[in-house]
């Protein structure tokens, strides 16, 4: 029998995404999507932000990876351009970004040289990925994305990226460690996640989290100051720091992250490997303990905090 075959077809990528930043972008930011282009590069994403500030430009999307440091991803449903090209090393610098994902249409071969380049000068900190972006479609089937990878860094091995499954049994022991101690947290998807979050009053505007790194071999706890006041919040608080810390009973480490609309208080557990089945024991131990005493250090200090308290210094030249 004669099984009777269908063609795949390009779809015009403007088809579907008329728009970059109206269309495209709010459909990569979406989980599933930032996974996919995850699991092509051999990394884990986590969304951050869209329409990022840098100055008086926008990066299309933030994210962190499983190393916990950030990643600019800029997007573009045309052959690649110099002004791009500009805006990628503009985001990298101004985000402190170590990783860059450029998704285009089409790159190039003036832009592959330049990303070859950048990758070839760069310590191996830094990674400058070229992606191209594909709709397929089999007869009148919806189309479906493709990534592919047309420019990588020189020492970009996926497989030496570590399986996700073991985050998700990571947290789902933590959960039980809170249900067995008779703590009020709970994590309500275990999933395979570098960070989760708890609660410490609006939810919009401050978060607890629970963070892995198994790279950097360490695990945290951060408190995160979020929106349009995170500035303020941060400053208001670090003004306490010596009081905090004495209440604490340790030293934190303060992130202001100057061009983000978050900052950070954090605490971190260096030399430790979250992947250590034998030691998620004390792990456990160590983030429900930090994780109570942050809660009890900050939530009252975060309920008297009052943004326009803070008054934002003029900057030396206007001194």
């Amino acid at each position: 029998m004669c099984i009777e075959l269908s063609r795949l077809e390009v779809v015009e990528l403007r088809e579907v995404w008329p728009d970059e930043a109206q269309d495209f972008t709010p459909w990569l930011a979406k989980d599933a999507n930032i996974s996919l282009l995850g699991e092509t590069l051999g990394m884990e994403l986590e969304l951050e932000k869209k329409e990022i500030g840098v100055g008086d430009f926008k990066a299309d999307i933030l994210c962190k990876n499983e190393e916990d440091s950030w990643v600019i991803i800029e997007n573009q449903l045309e052959k690649t351009d110099h002004d791009h090209l500009g805006k990628i090393l503009t985001y990298s610098a101004g985000l402190n970004a170590k990783t860059v994902i450029w998704i285009a249409k089409e790159f190039r071969d003036e832009h592959r040289a330049a990303l070859d380049q950048l990758n070839e000068i760069t310590n191996e900190d830094f990674s400058f990925f070229g992606v191209e972006i594909k709709l397929w479609q089999i007869a009148n089937s919806k189309p479906a994305p493709r990534f592919e990878i047309v420019i990588k860094p020189n020492n970009w091995n996926p497989s030496q990226i570590p399986l996700n499954d073991w985050k998700t049994e990571f947290w789902t022991k933590l959960n039980e460690h809170f249900r067995e101690t008779n703590l009020n947290y709970n994590i309500r998807i275990p999933g395979s996640k570098n960070t989760v979050h708890f609660g410490i009053g609006n939810p919009g505007v401050f978060s607890l989290e629970a963070v892995l790194s198994q790279k950097k071999k360490r695990i945290g706890i951060r408190l995160a100051l979020k929106g349009g006041f995170s500035k303020a919040y941060f400053n208001l608080l670090n003004e306490q720091q010596e009081n905090i810390e004495e209440e604490f009973g340790e030293k934190l480490e303060w992130e202001e992250l100057p061009h983000l609309k978050t900052s950070i208080v954090a605490l971190y557990k260096n030399d430790t490997d979250p992947q250590d089945k034998n030691d998620w024991k004390n792990q456990d131990y160590w983030i429900a303990s930090k994780l109570t005493n942050f809660d009890k250090v900050f939530r009252e200090r975060l309920l008297e905090l009052e943004p326009t308290d803070w008054v934002q210094p003029e900057d030396e030249e206007d001194e």
